[in-house]
């Protein structure tokens, strides 16, 4: 994975935990990394933002663009294969209050990598295990019915593959 910042925005209340669940019992690795949560930019969309960002330049155009955006509660959908991978995600609905965020951060003035997909925002299951067609079936099938509250967002440096670290949150609409 190269290096970068991705924006994400953790889940809270019983999403989290049904969430947080099914990572450990499908991808324990996963469950360790990051706290479950709807990745917003980095895998897709505007890619990440670039690695040497400097956190002032961050902290400035995320802050901006919280303030400008209220909480909003989404739905995650049925589980799929994310872009035809082994790894599974719950997508988000790519349209109304997530894109406009996503299109917030994209017009914030930060610089980006190449994006390597299409804007998908997504809750991440599986990402590093590669599982038996049995219990892909099984994973496949599990339905997290939970709305998904967002009410801030967070930037995380990818440092490796399996390493990260918290730069900064910032509350929605405050």
């Amino acid at each position: 994975m190269k290096s970068g910042i991705v924006v994400i925005a953790e889940l809270r209340g019983p999403a989290r935990d049904r969430v947080a669940e099914i990572q450990r019992r499908f991808d324990p690795k996963l469950a360790d990394m990051l706290p479950p949560h709807v990745t917003i930019t980095g895998s897709s969309g505007i890619g990440p933002i670039a690695a040497d960002t400097p956190i002032a330049d961050l902290r400035a155009a995320l802050g901006s663009v919280a303030r400008e955006t209220p909480p909003m509660t989404v739905t995650p959908l049925r589980p799929m294969r994310f872009m035809q991978s082994k790894v599974v995600v719950l997508p988000i609905d790519p349209h109304g209050p997530i894109r406009e965020l996503h299109d917030r951060i994209q017009r914030s003035g930060l610089r980006y990598e190449r994006p390597r997909f299409t804007f998908t925002p997504h809750i991440t299951l599986n990402l590093f295990r590669e599982l038996p067609p049995d219990v892909l079936r099984t994973l496949l099938a599990t339905r997290v019915e939970e709305p998904v509250e967002i009410d801030h967002i967070a930037a995380y440096r990818t440092e490796t593959a399996v390493r990260t670290r918290l730069m900064l949150e910032v509350p929605l609409g405050q």
